[in-house]
């Protein structure tokens, strides 16, 4: 299952590997923000890759707010329940810690469906995300994990330590397995011209924050005006509450500055790894300034608290959401002494990953017939 244009991209090679495999059937149901036009409907770049979808549950309600984010939960949880009783999976593969997760999550779960969970035992304490993540590790029963710390933690909630496997993160794998166009290529593709540098920019709502979501935003913006000679590409904010808000500031400020502002909902996995393997430094919340851009050296400002608690490498700038503050940590980031230094570092994930190989190894031996039983298991203290 897949619901929004950053897990398919993770998710890409895993999918297109079981594709391939004669000893799999993959059947694929797409759902959430994939569907709506708002947020690019990305289902056509699924399509255009050459993946069938077996299934569409559109959930998302159109207001942005927590009473929507409820309501889409509850239409997805009958709409997977719907669809999953129809396609009758052995196993139903699952990424991260979103809503509409749960939700086929939980459907499964009512369903007797096993579930192989990726990326649990992370955090992300500035986000709502976070208690969607840890009560889907609860009802899963395989986990593959981006490192070594996350599997201890999964291990912590109970999972029996012979069905949590550290992987790696799966989303290193593009970087080994995708041909990545240079920025020349990359605008052409976009026919925007960001070969004189440009700032790489994605920011989400902190669900768990109060205050207005548009404030993280309204101050990352305030502070790029200090550096008026560099572009600007950015991708819209997720279907969180809040994400509209932001979008729509986003789309006003774009107006206003379109010889500078690239604007787009989705890029697409191939482009978005061009522009973060070319841009000067990445700005926002986004996971992927914590995951991807450490193992090409990229450094990442990363804005407020959605990210908190997750692994950091050196090439990462954590910063409050305040002009002046984030234009201190852009400073720091183009500074030649910090980008020298990150030359010498280890990323927190590592530099190349082979995930899909090791889940699929997995997956391909796991006795289905005993899956679906789990104990508990208690930490020795």
């Amino acid at each position: 299952m897949t619901g929004t244009r950053a897990e398919y991209g993770l998710m890409r090679w895993l999918m297109h590997d079981l594709a391939e495999d004669p000893d799999f059937k993959l059947q694929l149901v797409v759902s959430a923000m994939h569907l709506d036009p708002d947020f690019g409907h990305t289902i056509d770049l699924i399509r255009a890759d050459g993946f069938h979808v077996d299934a569409q549950v559109p959930c998302l309600m159109a207001g942005d707010d927590n009473l929507s984010l409820g309501l889409s939960m509850a239409r997805g949880l009958q709409g997977f329940t719907q669809e999953f009783s129809q396609l009758a999976p052995d196993i139903l593969v699952l990424l991260g810690d979103r809503f509409e997760s749960f939700s086929a999550a939980a459907a499964a779960t009512a369903l007797r469906i096993p579930i192989a969970h990726l990326h649990g035992g992370e955090t992300t304490e500035g986000a709502i995300d976070e208690a969607f993540r840890h009560a889907i590790t609860k009802m899963s029963h395989q986990h593959f994990v981006a490192a070594k710390d996350y599997a201890r933690r999964v291990i912590q909630l109970g999972e029996q330590p012979s069905r949590v496997f550290d992987v790696g993160a799966i989303g290193l794998d593009n970087l080994k397995r995708l041909k990545i166009p240079d920025v020349v290529q990359l605008s052409e593709d976009l026919e925007f011209d960001l070969t004189g540098g440009f700032f790489l920019v994605t920011q989400h709502s902190a669900t768990l924050e109060g205050g207005p979501p548009t404030r993280g935003i309204d101050a990352l913006l305030e502070a790029l005006e200090q550096f008026p000679n560099v572009k600007l590409l950015i991708t819209k904010a997720n279907a969180d509450p809040g994400g509209r808000a932001i979008n729509q500031r986003l789309d006003a400020y774009a107006k206003v500055h379109k010889d500078r502002v690239y604007l787009t909902s989705s890029l697409g996995q191939q482009r978005y790894l061009a522009a973060l393997q070319s841009t000067i430094a990445i700005l926002g919340n986004s996971s992927s300034g914590l995951i991807e851009a450490p193992a090409i050296d990229v450094p990442t400002i990363n804005l407020g608290s959605r990210q908190a608690g997750r692994l950091r490498s050196r090439s990462v700038i954590d910063c409050a959401e305040e002009s002046h503050a984030i234009q201190t940590a852009i400073e720091k980031a183009i500074s030649q002494e910090f980008r020298a230094s990150l030359k010498s570092s280890t990323p927190a994930y590592g530099r190349a990953g082979d995930a899909v190989t090791r889940i699929i190894e997995q997956l391909r031996t796991v006795n289905l017939d005993t899956l679906l039983i789990k104990q508990f298991y208690d930490l020795q203290i």
